[in-house]
């Protein structure tokens, strides 16, 4: 079987498309797929791929010849069922209203955590999660169904990390026994946290980070941004290219000047400059955006990284912030600045886990002073409850 799985729409992920491809050529389908990565690399649209080839539905890959099935896409096709986790009180029809954007472009941001509402900006994030009720009441019955006009009924379940352990539990008897006309294809971001019992009855699938040039191609063939801003977006993207699409690239440089106000009051500990820039953030931003904000961190403290070894300023992203990198280095040569970068991605977790942004923007203005001096931080990694406490006094 010679199909060209997601060459249509699927940016990146050549390895797992490969895999994907033999497993159709083999036609050995399994009943369960699990596919696993960070937020952001196209899990969900990958899924949908996998079901409409499997259902022989041209659209998201070029099936050719082995196309089977008149439907448009996964939405309108009877035998494929999508769902995500949500939170406790929603609304039906704001689940459908969340696929049938899903159906215009299937790298949409549809979460409840990531978009909390579709009728404005709101930046209040949603907890939302598999709750029993919703597997007995929505998802198992589908599984009780024989397929319509497909070759399986395909039940694709978003981010299964978030399954309560009842929910884990009964659907894991569902994985023990499976039917020969369903199949189940699962995305998560944490594999590790998922029952061994469940990850090992399905057939893993991971994708990988995207690369800065798969992101940056997306972004000018598919989104129709100009080469110069999608470089730019590419490389503050953080591997993840569905939630770049959306960023305000005028935006995004405020966001950068401000980044660079905030280095120079954690040099200097200001403490009511700090305070008023990191409200301001967390005001403004929902999760997404404060992550967007540490890779603009991040991103400054790789170009003095750069210009510190090569003093060459064709190598520096922030171009336009040379001066400020010039008299950053000719003042802290000795900075700690891969420290620096690695206190970034632990506070980066921290965002994700929903720990109040401005305390964790003014924790890492603390240990930046320190490292900015080329010192250790005062406050132990153990011991970094004690940074607010240090800082109020």
């Amino acid at each position: 079987m010679d199909i060209k799985f997601g060459n249509r729409r699927i940016i990146g992920q050549q390895r797992a498309k490969n895999q994907v491809e033999r497993i159709l050529a083999s036609d050995r389908i399994s009943h369960a797929y699990l596919l696993s990565g960070p937020s952001g690399i196209g899990k969900t649209a990958f899924a949908l791929a996998l079901a409409e080839a499997i259902n022989g539905i041209d659209n998201l890959s070029d099936l050719g010849e082995y196309t089977s099935s008149k439907k448009s896409s996964w939405f309108t096709h009877p035998d494929i069922h999508v769902f995500i986790p949500k939170p406790t009180t929603v609304k039906t029809e704001e689940l459908r209203d969340r696929l049938e954007l899903l159906s215009e472009d299937p790298y949409e941001i549809i979460g409840f955590s990531q978009r909390p509402s579709l009728s404005d900006e709101s930046s209040k994030n949603r907890q939302a999660f598999y709750p029993i009720d919703y597997f007995r009441e929505d998802i198992r019955p589908i599984t009780k169904l024989k397929p319509n006009e497909g070759n399986r009924i395909v039940v694709i379940m978003t981010g299964v990390e978030t399954m309560r352990k009842e929910t884990a539990n009964a659907f894991l008897k569902m994985l023990e026994e499976p039917s020969d006309r369903l199949m189940f294809i699962l995305t998560t971001e944490s594999y590790e946290s998922l029952l061994p019992t469940i990850t090992s009855r399905c057939q893993h699938i991971p994708l990988g980070t995207l690369k800065d040039r798969e992101i940056e191609r997306g972004l000018i063939e598919v989104d129709g941004l100009s080469p110069d801003d999608a470089a730019y977006l590419a490389r503050v993207s953080g591997g993840n290219y569905a939630m770049t699409r959306f960023f305000d690239v005028e935006k995004l440089k405020e966001n950068r000047e401000s980044v660079v106000r905030f280095m120079r009051m954690a040099f200097s500990q200001d403490a009511s400059g700090l305070s008023t820039l990191v409200q301001d953030w967390q005001s403004n931003n929902n999760i997404e955006g404060l992550i967007a904000i540490t890779n603009l961190i991040e991103m400054y403290i790789r170009d003095l990284m750069i210009y510190r070894e090569t003093e060459d300023k064709k190598f520096i992203t922030n171009i336009d912030q040379l001066e400020s990198i010039q008299k950053f280095i000719g003042s802290l040569g000795e900075a700690k600045l891969e420290e620096m970068i690695d206190h970034l991605d632990s506070f980066r977790s921290a965002i994700r886990q929903n720990v109040n942004p401005k305390l964790i923007f003014i924790s890492v203005s603390l240990r930046f002073s320190m490292l900015m001096r080329g010192l250790d931080p005062v406050i132990s990694n153990e011991n970094n409850w004690q940074h607010i406490p240090a800082f109020v006094e």
